[in-house]
């Protein structure tokens, strides 16, 4: 049974804030385990990897608010899709809480040898991936279409950083047998953190969809045909020629 709008909308405001403390776990879980890899903080990335239940928790948590407000009101236009994207959301925090584990479970293995090179680019890369999950998460919040074209710009970014980080590492590789290992260690770690820049990513081309209606995924390498289309492949162009220090 309907029970009407305005407990709708306060349902669909809690939805809003749980999906907001997912979001805070995920992130905090993964600067905490890039914190740790590079402080070599062992006892902290135990931690990290110890305390992933909390996210599968939550996780169910929000699946079932958004179903049951599905099913309770029936909701249409920017409130279904807010609902059905909630989801979607909820299902890549879940993922950047697990890519925490896995580079913390990378991390201590990395530990254990020397070090092969000074942690630069892998700090800069985790930090720019956080940025964008912040900023797509508060982009969703308050619908804010310039703020998740502007993460999807930095995507590249993000790109550009891993593969800078696998060239450097293959030099290091060649030259020493030693760093072999441990080097793929830190590269499985720039994967790892790709990957979290890409679920922020996801949750911006959300946001588009929730405000515009316009579904934008999957088109980095189509021609755009729609002007707010070209905008966007435009801004995403430019911006991947200029790389953040």
């Amino acid at each position: 049974m309907n029970q009407g709008p305005r407990h709708f909308t306060e349902e669909l405001e809690a939805l809003k804030s749980r999906l907001l403390s997912m979001g805070g776990l995920a992130e905090e879980r993964l600067r905490q385990a890039l914190q740790a890899l590079v402080d070599g903080n062992q006892a902290l990335l135990a931690e990290v990897i110890a305390d992933d239940a909390r996210v599968d928790e939550l996780r169910v948590e929000i699946d079932d608010r958004c179903l049951t407000l599905l099913a309770l009101h029936q909701p249409v236009a920017i409130d279904l899709r807010t609902i059905m994207s909630a989801l979607k959301i909820n299902a890549d925090l879940e993922r950047v809480g697990h890519l925490a584990v896995n580079i913390g479970e990378a991390a201590q293995r990395y530990l254990r040898h020397p070090p092969v090179k000074p942690l630069i680019d892998l700090p800069r890369m985790g930090h720019l991936a956080l940025k964008m999950l912040r900023e797509a998460l508060d982009a969703f919040v308050s619908r804010d279409v310039s703020l998740a074209k502007t993460v999807l710009t930095q995507d590249d970014w993000v790109d550009a950083l891993k593969n800078q980080i696998f060239r450097e590492l293959l030099t290091y590789m060649l030259g020493d047998p030693r760093t072999i290992e441990p080097s793929i260690d830190l590269i499985l770690i720039s994967r790892h953190i790709e990957r979290a820049g890409d679920h922020a990513t996801n949750i911006a081309e959300d946001v588009i969809f929730i405000v515009d209606a316009r579904d934008v995924r999957h088109r980095a390498g189509s021609i755009p045909t729609s002007r707010a289309d070209r905008e966007t492949f435009v801004e995403r162009r430019k911006a991947a020629r200029v790389p953040p220090l």
